[in-house]
């Protein structure tokens, strides 16, 4: 009997068409494995492979740091890596990210979120069985201000589609790395804001941005949309503005405590865990619109994904280090 070869690397939250894409980009000579879940739903106790890649539900466990050579995030975001390589004792394994990959992808979701919101795009759904029109009128885009909370690449992305639309761009960001945005303070923005798109990076000072105070500095009716990261915006923050009529819609791709709440919705927990319930109750409104973080999956930023991370491979694989290396 054939002995299998190892794998040199493992994909942990791997979605069928994601592996798909993979498989084609992957050269005979690297053997892999692909798994659904994520690290913590594989059962793996040990490091399967010198490399693994994950998404950003992945909780790699800090023993296995002296035994891995590498970890791939197939993401743009690297704020999870951080907290890894800060648990473990230097210098852990190299860490890599996708830093180009889904640019559009995402602001076309963020289009997709706040149009609907607009819009009243659930109930003009939910009322088209009695083909009744009282409630739904929406609102157009055009002429309306909308504020993007980080111009990184996402952001800028973001900024095109609203001029595109016809609205009043703001940006908003310490950092003015485009020329062709108009940068203001984020209180000026929020007293103009209709629209707000979170685009933001997350670190130690952007973490819990959007809390009850900045939220109710928005103008009244405006809806918010977030891209980026869950811990940017307090979800029982939204809850409540919601409740008092202080935002009109709510659009969210991703989620605080993120890990659990999809191990939770996964299993059908009914009981889940604290953090997650304020995302559960705004799920659950029909003023709120909540999507599985696949701002990223278009069958274009799949493929460039996938080829992405074969290169990452195939290069940490020659050179002992990543195309991409987290800052």
């Amino acid at each position: 009997m054939t002995t299998p070869t190892p794998p040199e690397i493992v994909f942990y939250e791997a979605f069928d068409e994601e592996a798909e894409a993979l498989r084609r980009h992957l050269p005979a000579g690297l053997p892999a494995r692909f798994e659904k879940g994520t690290v913590q739903e594989s059962g793996d106790r040990v490091p399967p492979a010198p490399l693994i890649s994950i998404r950003t539900q992945s909780l790699v466990p800090a023993g296995w740091s002296g035994r891995l050579r590498g970890i791939l995030s197939r993401s743009t975001g690297y704020d999870h890596l951080l907290a890894y390589r800060a648990q473990v004792a230097p210098p852990g394994p190299d860490l890599g990210y996708l830093p180009l990959y889904c640019h559009r992808a995402v602001a076309e979701q963020a289009l997709l979120l706040w149009m609907a919101l607009l819009r009243r795009l659930p109930r003009q759904v939910r009322q088209f069985g009695a083909f009744e029109r009282d409630g739904i009128t929406g609102r157009e885009c055009r002429g309306r201000t909308l504020v993007v909370a980080g111009v990184g690449n996402i952001g800028h992305e973001v900024v095109d589609i609203g001029r595109g639309l016809g609205m009043t761009v703001l940006g908003v960001d310490p950092v003015q790395r485009w020329p062709d945005v108009e940068y203001v303070a984020y209180d000026e923005a929020a007293a103009r804001a209709e629209v707000v798109v979170v685009c933001m990076n997350l670190t130690s000072d952007s973490r819990g941005f959007f809390n009850a105070e900045r939220l109710g500095q928005l103008r009244p009716g405006a809806v918010l949309v977030n891209v980026a990261r869950g811990e940017l915006v307090s979800a029982p923050a939204l809850l409540s503005a919601l409740e008092a009529g202080r935002l009109a819609g709510v659009g969210l791709d991703v989620y605080d405590q993120e890990p659990a709440l999809a191990v939770a919705l996964r299993r059908g927990e009914a009981a889940a865990p604290t953090a997650c319930r304020a995302v559960m109750a705004l799920a659950r409104r029909e003023d709120v619109l909540c999507t599985p973080h696949n701002a990223f999956n278009t069958h274009e930023s799949v493929e460039r994904k996938a080829a992405q991370s074969v290169q990452q491979a195939l290069h940490h694989r020659e050179h002992g280090r990543f195309l991409w290396p987290v800052p």
